[in-house]
């Protein structure tokens, strides 16, 4: 796996007004939510699933780019 990216296994718990509760594998003491529409359509309570986290480097030098520009704009305008 590539430094930029994770992965990791967790059990759907439970589905509570359109939120999944998910129990991380590794230690199912920990849990946190996602929006049911996240997840494969045919996900059901007991599946396990495999989530991957990969950081996007081009968006977010984009993203960088364009908060810069912002507040060289906004720094600009005090200027008047």
């Amino acid at each position: 796996m590539a430094e930029d990216e994770s992965a990791f296994r967790v059990s759907l718990d439970r589905i509570e007004e359109g939120l999944a509760v998910l129990l991380l594998r590794d230690d199912e003491s920990i849990q946190f939510t996602l929006p049911r529409a996240l997840l494969p359509g045919d996900a059901r309570e007991g599946d396990i699933l495999e989530i991957a986290i990969r950081r996007d480097v081009a968006a977010t030098e984009e993203a960088r780019q364009r908060v810069a520009e912002r507040i060289a704009r906004l720094r600009g305008k005090g200027k008047d």
